[in-house]
């Protein structure tokens, strides 16, 4: 992988993170596009991931203050409802990650028929939720568990996270500004364990170049700021569905090209 080539996967990184058109499965698509086999990718694919996390940490700082800052008083209050509702959500994800990370890291291997079914099943739920009926519920740990289960099940390459954590608490009627927040803030503590669990393994002869890491975290970080700011304007608006015409013409495409 050369810097240029990181530049432009960190770039995608930091775009699909947080809009609901699949970072993995993205990466996967310019995998293939670029020919990169290499078997040290999913080390720069963490190294993008946990850069999109920090910027997640800076686009919402004032927002994690007041939720610790609450937490730390002791007594139930909303900040530490909020809290505990996103640990009760890292539940499915932690058991898929514990019981099955080795099969779902199998799968990352530039598979267009896998990624492309995944953007098609991404791009029905967020149909879905859009024509759901909007309602203003909360977060409640009943509802957290199931956004939770759709992060669990989002791991899978082509299946957006954020836009199956978002559709699920919309289907669930959870008001709009409140299942933004909470699908971007439920993901930083899985990522971050994550990698660390990675960087413990890591071998120093199978690491990528440094400055190949560097570039595609740098990328990755400044591209992933400005779009999260974009993705909470567009879920308040309630402006996905172009995103699931988008997904269903990738994914449709790359199923295509798969048969060809």
């Amino acid at each position: 992988m050369t810097i240029w080539e990181a530049i432009v996967l960190g770039a995608i990184q930091g775009l699909t993170e947080f809009l609901p058109v699949s970072s993995s499965g993205h990466l996967e698509l310019a995998n293939y596009v670029f020919g990169i086999h290499e078997p040290n990718n999913l080390q720069f694919t963490m190294a993008v991931h946990a850069a999109t996390v920090l910027s997640t940490i800076v686009v919402f700082w004032h927002e994690l203050g007041r939720l610790i800052g609450g937490f730390f008083r002791f007594h139930m209050n909303p900040e530490t409802k909020f809290i505990i509702n996103i640990f009760i959500s890292m539940i499915p994800v932690a058991f898929v990650g514990l019981f099955f990370k080795d099969q779902i890291e199998s799968l990352f291997t530039s598979n267009l028929l896998l990624v492309g079914s995944m953007l098609i099943v991404t791009a029905c739920l967020l149909t879905f939720s859009h024509y759901a009926k909007p309602r203003q519920y909360a977060v409640t740990p009943r509802r957290a568990f199931i956004i939770g289960i759709a992060q669990a099940v989002a791991v899978l390459p082509g299946l957006s996270r954020s836009g199956s954590t978002i559709s699920a608490g919309l289907l669930q009627g959870v008001k709009r500004e409140e299942v933004s927040k909470f699908s971007f803030l439920m993901v930083l503590i899985p990522i971050l364990g994550m990698n660390l669990l990675e960087a413990m393994k890591m071998e120093t002869g199978d690491a990528l170049p440094g400055g190949v890491i560097l570039a595609g975290f740098v990328t990755a970080f400044v591209i992933g700021a400005l779009a999260c700011r974009w993705m909470i304007r567009l879920v308040n608006r309630g402006k996905l569905i172009w995103f699931a015409v988008y997904c269903a013409v990738v994914g449709i495409a790359s199923v295509i090209t798969y048969l060809a």
